[in-house]
């Protein structure tokens, strides 16, 4: 695995300032949780996507693959949790399982070595 570092602050930085834009829109108690927790996701995702390579190229094209399907999941969940009113609950565990399902399907990829 190779961490290209220009890629990762910039995903970094996409992921902030995708977070901030979350926490401007939403207008109810749970801004804090609602941007730190859509920050995690995305800039996980998007680090995977951009920042990182692995030692087969088949191996970097699958989880880039997976790791944009999920960036927009991670974005489109985030997007609907900024419009309605929800709580720290079903926040957690809805964005928790998602992440922890990205989480496995990398790691099953990386080791398969294929």
């Amino acid at each position: 695995m190779k961490i290209n570092f220009i890629q990762t602050i910039i995903a970094i930085t996409i992921s902030i300032l995708i977070s901030y834009g979350l926490y401007c829109f939403h207008v109810r108690e749970n801004k804090l949780l609602l941007s730190i927790g859509s920050f995690v996701f995305l800039a996980t995702t998007l680090w995977v996507t951009i920042g990182i390579s692995f030692e087969q190229p088949r191996t970097t094209t699958n989880i880039r693959v997976v790791s944009g399907i999920f960036f927009a999941i991670a974005l489109l969940s985030n997007l609907i949790f900024t419009f309605i009113n929800f709580s720290v609950p079903s926040y957690c565990i809805i964005n928790g399982i998602l992440w922890l399902v990205f989480i496995l399907i990398v790691y099953s990829l990386n080791k398969a070595k294929q």
